[in-house]
């Protein structure tokens, strides 16, 4: 009896495990399941008391009203697309060598720059919305493609060079010097060389920028007024949340839409940023 209680415990054991964890993921994506099956409901059922968990009249109409642009989503969606990446190729250039230049050249006031440069972060941006606001109203920059990707490279940019900093730090010292040897400037070792070791670091970081505009709503919210320029968060908030109405199916249905593309590139490069969040932890 005894032997017999012994062999059930890793059973037991594993049957609790799996409870556990079938428990944190539908707690995970619940979210993710209520917002495709409202996607499929009209909009009255939404509302429905109780909830209906599984539409029992599911309808497309609200997919084909988002791609037939009723409410301004492809709008919303170009806009948000083109920010995004402007803002990940922008933030990536710029923070190449300035991550280089903090993991392997020596100045005076590296350590302090890099304290304040992480610093910067612990700023949240609506501290700083309402004068950036002010400025771009006088240089004229506001309800442009311009000032949005100035001002969501501005938040995304430290953080990108701080992750850049510890891809570099991955590449030995050794490297530098043996390329110097061999006639190379501190450009041609950046180019040739760096580059070409960090690049999973260098998707991982275009990827959080990208993500960073594309679901950003204080910036892209104060800093736009007209419609034809609003990207997907405020353009969602303003046009399907009101004091008078609230078109939860035509908001999941372009939520779903909005989602795919990111959750395709994360299939696509997921190999090349978990590599690369790696190596940015590891200190060479």
């Amino acid at each position: 009896m005894r032997r017999f209680d012994l062999d059930r415990r890793p059973a037991a054991k594993r049957a609790l495990t799996g409870i556990v964890l079938a428990l944190c993921l539908a707690f995970v994506f619940f979210p993710t399941f209520w917002m495709v099956s409202s996607s499929l409901k009209p909009n009255r059922d939404a509302f429905a008391v109780p909830p209906e968990w599984v539409p029992r009249r599911a309808t497309v109409e609200n997919y084909r009203s988002q791609l037939r642009d009723r409410g301004g989503f492809l709008t919303y969606a170009k806009n948000g697309f083109l920010v995004s990446i402007e803002n990940a190729i922008v933030t990536v250039l710029v923070s190449i060598p300035a991550g280089y230049a903090f993991a392997h050249i020596p100045f005076r006031g590296k350590r302090a720059i890099t304290v304040l440069i992480i610093a910067s972060q612990m700023f949240p941006g609506v501290v700083i919305v309402i004068s950036l606001f002010s400025l771009y109203r006088v240089l004229h920059l506001l309800d442009t493609y311009t000032g949005l990707v100035l001002a969501f490279t501005s938040f995304s940019l430290p953080f990108a060079v701080w992750m850049i900093r510890g891809f570099f730090e991955t590449i030995p010292t050794e490297v530098d010097e043996a390329a110097r040897v061999d006639g190379c400037n501190r450009l041609q070792i950046l180019v040739r060389i760096g580059v070409p070791l960090v690049v999973p670091g260098l998707l991982a970081v275009g990827l959080f920028s990208f993500l960073n505009s594309w679901n950003n709503l204080i910036f892209a919210l104060s800093l736009t007024t007209e419609q034809g320029m609003r990207t997907i968060p405020p353009g969602f908030l303003l046009t399907y949340v009101g004091e008078f109405q609230y078109k939860w199916g035509d908001m999941f249905a372009g939520s779903v839409l909005v989602t795919l593309p990111t959750v395709a590139i994360f299939i696509a490069l997921q190999r090349f940023l978990v590599s690369g969040l790696v190596a940015g932890a590891v200190k060479g």
